[in-house]
């Protein structure tokens, strides 16, 4: 009986262990453009999609009989947008508004692992300002969390 019991418990175990994984991408937009001119956000997706209706295959170089998708048709309509602070003001960098931006960051990491989800990974990049006459330049960092 004890046996029985245990091997169940083992079977339940690895049952749930399989349980398929959510994910989600946050992705947090900082302008660097001068001035405060830029736009910066924090975007969540709302929607699901499946990413095998954009998806074509090719071979030999020759695209498949698959219909072409219009870029248009990829584009979602259900997101949230969470207004942040520019990187700079109209004297340079501005502290203040990169403090205010990592409370509002850090207030969302808490609130989706409060829901159960895991950061569990992290990536950014930047298009930085090119010299006197460019005046342009983005900082995007994507936020990858999971959960079962």
């Amino acid at each position: 009986m004890i046996r029985k019991l245990l091997l169940f418990c083992l079977a339940l175990a690895a049952t749930m262990d399989l349980a398929a994984q959510q994910y989600k991408v946050i992705t947090i937009v900082e302008s660097i453009v001068p001035m405060g001119i830029g736009r910066s956000r924090m975007i969540e997706s709302t929607s699901t999609v499946n990413v095998d209706e954009a998806t074509t295959e090719r071979t030999d170089g020759k695209k498949s009989d698959q219909d072409d998708v219009k870029r248009g048709d990829l584009k979602i309509d259900n997101f949230k947008e969470t207004k942040l602070l520019n990187f700079y003001s109209g004297v340079g960098i501005n502290f203040q508004n990169i403090a205010s931006n990592d409370a509002m960051i850090a207030d969302k990491i808490n609130k989706l692992s409060a829901e159960g989800w895991n950061l569990t990974f992290v990536t950014s990049g930047v298009e930085s300002d090119g010299g006197k006459d460019d005046g342009n330049g983005i900082f995007i960092t994507r936020l990858y969390f999971n959960k079962k």
